[in-house]
């Protein structure tokens, strides 16, 4: 089953299948099958073909998914780069934007990058 030109696992509950799609967690998942009448247990290859296609119309005329949010998304940080926010100029050095410490656990962010210095390093070997 394709919803949003993404192709969503047969295997897994369709609770859990819909969240494979950009922009539906698992709450958005569970007002969607609500509205589509849909049971949270069933498996994605167990969807009849009206089921199926309730649930790509809810999501496709309803949510905001995949390219459209990603585009979104990146449009609005654009934005705060270009105003020169606060948030702005920590995407543009690339560092965490929302508060978190910097002197540790920021390594995502920065590229997992560790520039401490060894201490206890032997020296490398001396000319004679």
């Amino acid at each position: 089953m394709r919803i949003s030109g993404i192709e969503v696992p047969k295997q897994k509950r369709i609770v859990v299948a819909l969240t494979y799609l950009y922009g539906i967690g698992p709450t958005f998942a569970k007002k969607i099958l609500a509205k589509a009448a849909v049971s949270e247990d069933i498996r994605t290859k167990d969807l009849t073909t009206e089921q199926e296609d309730k649930l790509r119309l809810i999501v496709e005329k309803e949510y905001k998914t995949e390219g459209d949010l990603r585009r979104e998304v990146m449009a609005n940080i654009k934005r705060m780069k270009d105003i020169k926010c606060y948030r702005g100029t920590r995407h543009m050095k690339h560092l965490p934007a929302r508060g978190q410490r910097t002197k540790t656990n920021s390594r995502t962010v920065r590229g997992n990058v560790r520039r401490t210095a060894v201490s206890g390093k032997k020296p490398s070997a001396q000319k004679t």
